[in-house]
């Protein structure tokens, strides 16, 4: 049972801190989404400024939109050209994305420096592709709206979860580099001296 349990020891640390970290970026979220929403129905901070965000993106490519809260449920409604397009929810605001980029991450890390700055610039650019993403939804189910099932389950959300594949991709290519590096300058195999 050791043996099984050093064979696989690297795998385990990452499955324990990958959960851990999932698990507590999750309840801090969660936490602040507690604390964010009002009696109304309202939804919390970050998905009404992706919202806004998104409307302003939307605005500026020549399309006239705007967002509307909905009364019964803490989501806004997005408008097209007079036309509800459709409903800013929690999930479109992609923190819950983030929080799964971010597990992976600090599961994997390398260097604390470059683990933030990449944990950083892995989240600014996750939240912005997520505006264009929803930006350019908006406009194909306002111009396609028969198209709607297929656009918003499977086009989009492939987007957003292809994106944090290729990160992830770059990442674990980034800290092999670094590892490549370390030990040529220590004398390991591929030393410039050989």
């Amino acid at each position: 049972m050791k043996e099984l349990f050093r064979k696989y020891q690297a795998v385990l640390r990452f499955l324990l801190i990958f959960l851990g970290s999932y698990i507590l970026l999750s309840l801090l979220y969660g936490g602040f989404l507690s604390l964010s929403r009002g009696e109304e129905a309202t939804p919390d901070v970050i998905t009404q400024n992706v919202a806004k965000q998104s409307t302003a993106l939307l605005n500026s490519l020549g399309y006239v939109s705007k967002v509307a809260a909905n009364k019964d449920l803490p989501s806004l409604q997005l408008w097209v050209e007079g036309t509800q397009v459709g409903t800013i929810i929690e999930g479109c605001n992609s923190l819950s994305i983030i929080i799964l980029f971010m597990s992976f991450v600090v599961a994997f890390s390398g260097p604390i420096k470059k683990t933030v700055v990449f944990l950083f610039a892995g989240a600014v650019l996750i939240y912005s592709v997520n505006l264009v993403r929803i930006a350019i939804l908006a406009i194909a189910l306002y111009q396609y709206p028969q198209y709607q099932e297929p656009l918003h389950t499977i086009v989009f959300p492939g987007i957003i979860y292809g994106l944090v594949f290729v990160l992830w991709v770059i990442w674990v290519k980034s800290l092999n580099k670094t590892k490549k590096a370390n030990s040529s300058f220590e004398g390991g195999k591929g030393d410039i001296y050989e």
